[in-house]
């Protein structure tokens, strides 16, 4: 599974893995991790999908592996710039409206997507995703948020938050302690910061959001609730909302199996010209 990079149109570099077959040989698929994370972090969902889809898992702005990584947005970068990087992400590849997938900060730009770029977007899934938090929990993630852009970066901390002590957690978590440990500072930091203000940004406009919506998440993650969860399917014209027992914020690698069936459900959903077709 071996990264590459290629230009966008404002000449920054985009680092990625594409898999699954070329050209009209399967739906285009794109993957976008959370904040201290990379594309690999889908590594089951790409092995999975990519023999029905041609699978695109991007890193984020300030994120990669080694020699392969995503050039930064500028200082100071809102959720919205990292919705329109994704969207030139999009164009940049070349293969028309795509779906979308996206764990955690992820899922803040997938959503986005959905909500400021619709005609890129056939359908939308977000995972472990973040939804209106309370006072409490808005102030303890600002917090973070300075703690981090001072250089305080702390990964036990999110570790115990992401992880419970059942065999699948403790199987996923060193990897994730791995990618934690390499991330660049100033990139996480800057992820961060838009994921920590970001939760209401577009939290009004699912409801204008007409595509098939996923909205999944672990029923023991304590800061993406199966709440909010609920919340945001249940807003969607076409949401559906799955939660998934005994599991935490990093279902997709622990709960691999039941997290690729519900994308292959969602991929199979019909589209609206589909679904308008079918009543004619």
């Amino acid at each position: 599974m071996m990264s590459r990079t290629q230009p966008l149109s404002d000449g920054s570099t985009l680092s990625l893995i594409e898999v699954g077959p070329a050209g009209h040989g399967g739906e285009p698929l794109l993957l976008i991790h959370g904040v201290g994370m990379c594309a690999r972090a889908w590594a089951p969902q790409i092995a999975a999908l990519a023999a029905t889809h041609r699978v695109f898992a991007v890193d984020m702005p300030g994120h990669g592996n080694g020699h392969a990584r995503t050039s930064p947005l500028p200082e100071g970068a809102t959720l919205p710039d990292y919705v329109a990087w994704a969207a030139r992400v999009i164009l940049s590849l070349g293969c028309g409206a795509v779906n979308v997938a996206g764990h955690s900060m992820g899922a803040l730009i997938a959503g986005g997507l959905a909500a400021e770029y619709p005609e890129l977007i056939r359908r939308v899934a977000v995972l472990n995703a973040v939804h209106r938090r309370t006072p409490e929990a808005r102030a303890a993630v600002m917090a973070r948020a300075d703690q981090i852009a001072q250089g305080q970066i702390d990964i036990d901390t999110p570790l115990k938050r992401w992880f419970s002590d059942t065999d699948a957690d403790r199987a996923a978590r060193p990897q994730v302690a791995r990618w934690l440990q390499a991330v660049d500072p100033a990139g996480y930091a800057a992820a961060y910061r838009a994921f920590a203000t970001g939760d209401d940004v577009y939290a009004d406009r699912w409801g204008a959001i007409t595509c098939p919506a996923l909205v999944l998440t672990g029923d023991g993650d304590a800061n993406s609730t199966p709440d909010m969860t609920r919340t945001m399917a249940a807003s969607a014209p076409r949401g559906r909302a799955i939660v998934i027992e005994g599991h935490r914020h990093m279902v997709n690698l622990t709960a691999p199996d039941k997290v690729t069936a519900a994308l292959r459900d969602w991929l199979k959903t019909p589209l609206m010209a589909e679904t308008e077709g079918l009543r004619a």
